[in-house]
């Protein structure tokens, strides 16, 4: 008797099992998209650092400065508060003091504290630096320098200072072949003189020349910048300026020309800088 019909089938079931992890994962995507961003503010970062001014950087940190006033005590107090209670009715929050050991400063108070005084400082300066440049070149619709020789003259305000750029043109020269001043630059010396009369500011002078041909056996270009800005100092002084403003003068020669011909007539002028205080 045959019973292969009443043996019931055998059936097999394969459970196929997925190990999480190795490279199917996704989770080191978003670990470098975090890195990815990172690097982009980073560099972000470094680029506004040169491409900013020290104005302009102390405006972005004053930006992020929090405005609650913060202790910034860090170190010298026998407590938690420096010694102090906060229950007491005259303790105040203070800012920027303390020091360490190993890096004392004055005043008990400690580097790096951000001046928010200082950039209000920054601002009234620039303002009297533009006062006194609408009186020069006469943007505020009035000037001490007459018409024919506002064409000589060219300010700005940097870092540094408000900066009076007297130069020539092939037309209008500031010195003869050597280093003796024209009528044109005296002229220019008396006005200036006037308007420093305006401001308390020292003043410092700088004198550029032009290149020479190769062909000359010495290169006087030394020389000539130098003995031209001592002769605007005499000019300044005797235009009544006290001599206790005059903080340098310089020497350039043809080291930082500003037109693109080393020998061009242009590159042979003065800066008078007003310095900031």
């Amino acid at each position: 008797m045959n019973g292969d019909g009443t043996v019931a089938p055998v059936i097999i079931k394969r459970k196929k099992i997925v190990v999480g992890g190795g490279h199917h994962g996704g989770a080191w995507k978003v670990a470098y998209a975090d890195f990815v961003t990172a690097m982009m503010a980073f560099f972000m970062l470094m680029w506004l650092l040169n491409a900013t001014t020290e104005t302009q950087r102390k405006g972005i940190a004053d930006y992020f400065t929090p405005t609650v006033s913060i202790s910034r005590i860090s170190g010298g107090g026998d407590g938690l508060f420096g010694g102090e209670s906060v229950l007491s009715e005259n303790t105040m929050p203070r800012e920027g003091t303390g020091a360490s050991a190993l890096n004392p400063a004055e005043a008990d108070r400690a580097r790096g504290y951000y001046d928010q005084g200082k950039d209000d400082t920054v601002a009234a300066e620039d303002e009297v630096f533009r006062e006194l440049e609408e009186k020069l070149t006469g943007r505020g619709g009035e000037s001490i320098v007459a018409d024919e020789r506002l064409q000589h003259i060219v300010t700005r305000v940097t870092d540094e200072g408000l900066v009076i750029e007297l130069f020539e043109t092939e037309r209008g020269r500031l010195f003869d072949a050597g280093a003796n001043p024209t009528p044109l630059l005296a002229s220019l010396a008396r006005e200036v003189s006037e308007a420093a009369r305006l401001v308390r500011n020292d003043i410092a002078i700088g004198a550029h020349t032009a290149s020479f041909p190769l062909v000359v056996a010495a290169d006087p270009v030394w020389d000539i910048s130098g003995a031209r800005a001592r002769a605007v100092q005499g000019l300044l002084l005797q235009a009544g300026m006290d001599e206790q403003r005059l903080n340098r003068v310089t020497a350039h020669a043809d080291r930082k020309p500003v037109d693109v011909n080393p020998m061009a007539v242009r590159n042979n002028r003065i800066e008078i800088v007003f310095l900031r205080k």
